[in-house]
């Protein structure tokens, strides 16, 4: 209703200041006189107008109404019109939205805990992997090291490794503190069985012997010992393991002994010990593998593919035998 009233306040006066000009008086008293009034007609007209206008339109004061008051005063009557006609059929005739087949949105940040993990994928850390390498964003990379959290020990060791080369200290800091508390409960676990050891005897003796065996071969098989620590680590197990197997400790002991000589470079005592475990009564389908693998260490390329016919057929359709099915047989 306001707006309305400017709007005919503003033609009255825009007619008045016109109307001066056709009446007999000195030249400056009607050029005083036509200013006047068209200075009020482009407030009145400029003030209706931003009133009418949307909310993103009116602001920032007072540029916004002097813009429109600038268009009508300095263009005398066609910068009025040119305002009432760019200005009311926006205002009064607006054109229809189209609708929008897709909506805009952000990227996701990565979780803190990674996916479901599918059965027919055989790795799913190339992703956090390529966020490590490629994002700009330092938070990003510290998000996708949060992600391993839960993921298995073989899996999130190289993602956390790949990390001590960030450029960023919080990414390498975090990875480190990550890797090293990994480090650190395996070699907490090796030193509460080796206080074991001291007073054990008989059955238990062996047992706490295969335990060592096996945390020092988790040292090394997880990655997080190398060079001399490999080897002194590798050393250890073996020892352990033998004395384990020395004094009946399990079946499953003559499989860890055949895993620590294969990382060792030991393939004769590999394949002696696995010769053992079948002996021992282990399933042959879990020694396949290993001794395909002996075969691969050897070049005898032949007998690789004589040892994967033994597996059962369910297992040649799973990963990671799968792929090897594909290529061998």
């Amino acid at each position: 209703m306001i707006s309305k009233w400017l709007f005919s306040g503003a033609f009255v006066f825009e007619l008045g200041s016109w109307g001066a000009l056709f009446q007999e008086m000195p030249i400056g008293a009607a050029a005083l006189l036509f200013v006047s009034a068209h200075g009020i007609s482009s407030a009145l007209l400029a003030a209706g107008v931003w009133l009418l206008l949307p909310n993103r339109y009116k602001y920032p004061l007072p540029w916004s109404p002097l813009f429109i008051f600038s268009l009508s005063f300095f263009v005398p009557v066609l910068g009025a019109i040119g305002v009432a006609i760019a200005v009311f059929p926006a205002l009064y005739m607006p054109r229809t939205q189209k609708e929008q087949a897709w909506d805009a949105i952000g990227v996701p940040d990565l979780p803190f805990r990674p996916q479901e993990r599918s059965r027919d994928l055989m790795f799913q850390d190339g992703g956090l992997q390529d966020v490590l390498r490629h994002a700009p964003s330092a938070q990003k990379r510290v998000s996708a090291l949060f992600a391993t959290r839960r993921m298995p020990s073989k899996d999130s060791i190289p993602i956390l490794k790949l990390a001590l080369r960030d450029p960023a200290d919080d990414v390498r800091l975090l990875a480190y503190s990550m890797l090293d508390r990994q480090e650190s409960e395996i070699n907490h676990r090796i030193q509460v069985s080796l206080q074991q050891l001291a007073d054990a005897t008989g059955a238990h003796k062996a047992a706490v012997h295969a335990t060592l065996a096996r945390w020092y071969w988790e040292l090394a098989y997880l990655g997080l010992a190398q060079g001399s620590v490999l080897e002194h680590v590798l050393k250890q197990a073996r020892e352990h393991v033998n004395s384990a197997l020395a004094q009946d400790a399990g079946d499953d002991s003559h499989l860890l002994a055949a895993r620590i000589s294969m990382e060792m470079g030991d393939l004769e005592g590999a394949e002696q010990h696995l010769l053992d475990a079948q002996v021992a009564g282990i399933d042959l389908e879990k020694l396949l593998p290993f001794m395909a693998e002996i075969a691969f260490s050897r070049g005898d390329y032949t007998a690789i593919a004589q040892l994967l016919r033994q597996l059962p057929e369910d297992m040649l359709t799973r990963p990671p035998f799968a792929a090897l099915a594909r290529y061998w047989l």
